[in-house]
């Protein structure tokens, strides 16, 4: 009998950690290398302006949205695809600072991390123009290595800076596995594959990039935590994490964490 009991233990701490280590939000996506410049006003075409500030950030549509749900407390895992260069083995070590593990982080060998060149104006106007390199060689292989997760997970994101067929492959996974399947369909396409609407639980459209981003991994952190408030409810909360990220420069480094949120949020 006792020995029965001591390997019932064993089994339920084994059980605890595999549950504790279970990614709840998964995001499949992009990452990218942000490099900004900040101007009074956008350049007309052909024009050269000077700027009077430039900077670097990490980017990319996908993983901004995995940050900001860890940042609140998710745990999750990010499925994307980085080129082997400075700027990917530093948005690894950037993924391990956020407690974002890198085990389906995937280094391309024949293309460079995803870069977005960004200009803003003093009015928060912007012009952006992506290069999405490594992000468009993630494939159905990437997926499979990533399924366990993928499966077991509470919310699914994905968006549209990695290749569609890849972002449609993800959706349909999740939502056949009964995962909640959250679909940011940014940049936007003019013949979005009808299927993204059968196998995305909640579509979510924006035109900020970086608030929308938080906005997003927000409320996929409350659909996974506080399945049982109501949407408008989960909206409300993720509009205000979201308002918070736009009153600090850059993307990532705007996004804020739980400790420094009003706790009624949680």
């Amino acid at each position: 009998m006792q020995v029965k009991v001591q390997l019932w233990k064993k089994k339920t701490r084994r059980l605890a950690v595999v549950e504790m280590a279970t990614p709840q939000v998964v995001v499949v996506g992009s990452c990218m290398t942000d490099l900004v410049s900040l101007t009074t006003r956008l350049p007309k075409a052909g024009e050269t302006i000077h700027g009077h500030r430039f900077f670097t950030g990490f980017g990319g549509k996908g993983a901004n949205q995995c940050v900001q749900a860890a940042r609140l407390g998710a745990k999750t895992s990010m499925i994307c695809k980085v080129g082997k260069d400075s700027f990917g083995y530093d948005y690894i070590e950037n993924f391990k600072k956020n407690g974002i593990p890198s085990d389906f982080v995937g280094q391309a060998e024949n293309a460079a991390t995803g870069a977005a060149s960004i200009i803003v104006d003093d009015e928060g106007q912007n012009f952006i123009v992506i290069v999405a390199g490594a992000n468009l060689l993630m494939d159905a292989e990437d997926l499979k290595r990533a399924a366990p997760v993928i499966c077991q997970a509470k919310v699914m994101v994905c968006q549209l800076e990695v290749t569609p067929a890849v972002s449609l492959e993800a959706l349909k996974l999740a939502h056949n596995s009964g995962v909640k399947t959250l679909f940011n369909p940014a940049p936007a396409l003019a013949d979005l594959d009808p299927q993204f609407y059968a196998y995305s639980n909640i579509i979510c459209c924006n035109e900020s990039e970086g608030a929308g981003d938080s906005f997003v991994g927000a409320l996929a952190f409350y659909l996974a935590y506080y399945p049982n408030l109501p949407l408008e409810e989960m909206l409300k909360r993720a509009n205000f994490i979201a308002s918070v990220s736009v009153q600090i420069t850059g993307t990532q480094t705007s996004f804020p964490y739980k400790k420094d949120l009003p706790q009624h949020l949680f």
